[in-house]
């Protein structure tokens, strides 16, 4: 019989101790920034019907990159491959008891369909975070706010991250008025600036002479000198006092004064996703080594009102684990990843083990996490055992410690060794 293989499915991870400490500790330290700011946990399926992601996602995540299989009822349903829709349909579901402003969140896995690389898996967990019935852009500052107070309170520092900002009535004036493209010319050019750092500029020209055609070809000067402006000010003429434009500027005084210091204009951002109506944002990593985006959001004021309800606001966002994980370690910003196993008992005899038992029993009354070596091994063996599990103190417990009441206690890092009594460990521990 032919073995089966021991790697999981292709662009998934297995996450064994250490793994699970520093993702667990990314996932501590999201809830904690959000419940700050008020949000509320929530929880939602794993599976939806398509069509809620069919009707405003996007064709590409559709039918390119989403997981979708028929269930035995004959339904066509999906692995969520994100979160906005399913918040979407369960505030649509209880639009009339939701306290407003609604402030929810969630930590949850999705599945996509695409090439696994450095930052990006087909099976990935995010936090997503979504304001709902604030129209005003008191709600867009809030949530960009919640992005810049989360990777400062990873330890990042002012230059490690840029925060860029564009708006999505900005991009379609952009699209429709200045460069008179209709509506599918503008949906097609909206895709290719959204990968444009993914191509080269040659490659890059030539797909916008295609969307452009032969009678405007003559705007491709006009997307160049979009693409080199680095602030609002050096946007082409015509472009500086739209609407949409004061609006940006609105958000960026807000920002300022929330004491948001790092975002900047982009006007070529567009976050493909087609239910953003209003602000777009995403951080980005200024490391050499991992120059690009960490997460984004924005506002999608259409999406409720798809599922039969009175259309409300909303604003959100969803950073993602892997590319918080990466982001700490090109920054070495990475935690201390050390067991939550406070005490490795090592029992230096086979009498002693029920002793032991006891004693860790009353340590774990205390609220200290204890493990017990129970293989009757060597000595030898089982510090190497507690050392490779990252434990930082060993308790000997054998029948002389049992008849004196005193137990060594050693630390691994440092090797100082101190004899305790049983209450003096847990009083050392609760300090």
């Amino acid at each position: 019989m032919t073995s089966l293989s021991p790697q999981p499915y292709k662009g998934t991870r297995d996450y064994y101790p250490e793994q699970k400490r520093l993702q667990n500790y990314i996932f501590d330290t999201w809830k904690r920034v959000v419940e700050r700011f008020g949000y509320e946990e929530y929880g939602a399926p794993i599976l939806e019907n398509i069509e809620i992601y069919a009707a405003k996602s996007g064709q590409e995540l559709v039918n390119e990159q989403t997981y979708t299989f028929t269930d035995r009822g004959g339904r066509t349903v999906a692995i969520r491959p994100e979160m906005t829709p399913t918040i979407s349909r369960m505030v649509a579901a209880r639009r009339q008891e939701l306290a407003y402003p609604a402030r929810l969140y969630s930590i949850a896995n999705f599945m996509r369909y695409e090439r696994p690389q450095r930052g990006r898996e087909r099976e990935f967990w995010q936090l997503n975070v979504d304001m709902f019935g604030v129209d005003t852009l008191a709600a867009d500052v809030e949530i960009i706010s919640i992005a810049d107070a989360i990777l400062k309170e990873f330890g990042a520092k002012k230059g490690d991250y840029v925060l860029r900002i564009n708006n999505r009535k900005f991009v379609h004036y952009m699209m429709a008025e200045y460069l008179g493209l209709d509506a599918v010319a503008a949906h097609q050019m909206i895709k290719l600036f959204d990968r444009r750092n993914k191509i080269d500029q040659q490659a890059f020209e030539e797909q916008a002479l295609e969307i452009l055609g032969s009678e405007q070809a003559g705007d491709l000067e006009k997307i160049n000198q979009i693409i080199a402006a680095q602030s609002i000010e050096q946007l082409p003429e015509a472009l500086q006092h739209v609407s949409a434009i004061e609006e940006i500027k609105t958000l960026f005084d807000g920002l300022n004064k929330a004491g948001v210091d790092g975002a900047i204009f982009d006007a070529t951002l567009m976050r493909g996703l087609d239910y953003y109506t209003g602000t777009v944002f995403e951080a980005f990593d200024t490391h050499p080594d991992n120059n690009r985006s960490l997460f984004g959001g924005g506002r999608y004021d259409g999406l409720v009102g798809l599922f039969g309800a009175e259309p409300i606001s909303a604003v959100g966002m969803a950073p993602g684990n892997t590319m918080i994980e990466n982001f700490l370690e090109v920054h070495g910003l990475l935690p201390q990843n050390t067991s939550k196993t406070d005490v490795y008992v090592v029992v230096v005899s086979d009498e002693a083990l029920d002793d032991a038992r006891g004693i860790a029993a009353e340590l774990r009354s205390s609220g200290i996490n204890v493990e017990v070596d129970i293989t009757g091994r060597k000595l030898d063996k089982q510090i190497k055992t507690a050392v490779k599990k990252g434990i930082d103190y060993l308790l000997f417990v054998g029948p002389q410690d049992v008849a004196t009441g005193e137990y060594s206690l050693k630390r691994v890092e440092n090797e100082q060794e101190e004899k305790l009594t049983v209450e003096q460990i847990a009083e050392k521990f609760s300090t």
